[in-house]
């Protein structure tokens, strides 16, 4: 297999972890409705002028599915991004990035919900690995202050994001819209950015402001990590597959802890070191049981 195809995902999670600072950036300067809606409006813009031909040539498609992916893009493009941007007021970045990494993990456990398709012993032992990760990193060390109540707000709103996405990917997996993967991501962002709309028209003037601080964060957002960083993550999965992409996942938050020391000055605590490292210890437990489910279950279908 050739290496270079290993860049794909690599780039898309090191804009990922960008966008994870333009989060933290943006919470002190715009509302997380407002950023949200002017991320949708520029990457609508910018795709539709390689993608209204195609998208006209595939309408009743279209036509036939607007109901799911209307919904699709509510969870993917609207509301968890604006729980992640909400959530960078209270939380830190490391703390995002450790959370959102958890999504693979998530998306099996969602999968065993919906799909029926039950995790082996190992998933579970991996999912129970990370939960006791993510308790200790959210409790800043401390469990027992979860009990009493002592969080960080952001922290949970990250989680509710994540847990968010996954179902995302789920539907997308039991729907299986008949659309090229970029027509279905165009299609999604117009009806987030339709859901969005009325929400901006209502947003005091002074939190939707455009100025030489959001428009720099607005373009990353809109540009890199909402039609760049897909991509790059489609074209990893075209070439790859999604599960050899879902383990670039576990490099998001080094590489959002190393930006976020250097540009944010945040410091890196014991309990993100522990914390973190056991939660992506689990999450990675859980992708190799699961590669190698998927290994056996080809092998027997080829037996058979």
């Amino acid at each position: 297999m050739n290496m270079k195809f290993w860049l794909f995902p690599f780039l898309a999670i090191a804009l990922w972890s960008g966008n994870v600072i333009v989060s933290k950036l943006a919470a002190s300067s715009i509302s997380p409705f407002a950023i949200t809606f002017y991320r949708l409006l520029l990457a609508v813009a910018i795709m539709s002028l390689f993608l209204i031909v195609p998208i006209w040539r595939n309408r009743d498609i279209a036509k036939s599915y607007w109901l799911k992916l209307g919904f699709l893009g509510f969870l993917s493009m609207a509301f968890y991004q604006c729980l992640s941007y909400w959530a960078a007021d209270t939380s830190t970045a490391t703390n995002m990035a450790v959370i959102t990494a958890l999504t693979p993990l998530l998306t099996m456990i969602i999968s065993a919900i919906i799909l029926r398709a039950y995790p082996s012993k190992r998933i579970a032992i991996g999912g129970i690995i990370a939960l006791f990760g993510t308790i200790y990193l959210i409790s800043t060390g401390k469990p027992i202050e979860l009990i009493r109540g002592h969080y960080q707000i952001g922290d949970l709103l990250m989680l509710v994001a994540a847990g968010c996405y996954a179902l995302y990917s789920v539907l997308l997996q039991k729907w299986r819209i008949p659309l090229p993967a970029w027509q279905s991501t165009y299609l999604q962002a117009i009806s987030a950015l339709i859901v969005m709309l009325p929400v901006f028209l209502f947003i005091p003037k002074g939190q939707a402001e455009l100025n030489q601080s959001t428009i720099p964060l607005i373009l990353y957002a809109g540009i890199l990590a909402s039609v760049v960083l897909p991509f790059f993550w489609i074209k990893g999965v075209e070439h790859l597959g999604p599960n050899r992409c879902s383990v670039f996942m576990n490099l998001l938050p080094v590489m959002t802890a190393g930006e976020a020391i250097l540009l944010l000055d945040e410091h890196l605590m014991s309990y993100h070191l522990i914390g973190g490292g056991v939660a992506l210890l689990g999450v990675f437990i859980a992708q190799l049981a699961k590669q190698k489910a998927e290994k056996n279950r080809i092998v027997n279908l080829e037996v058979n």
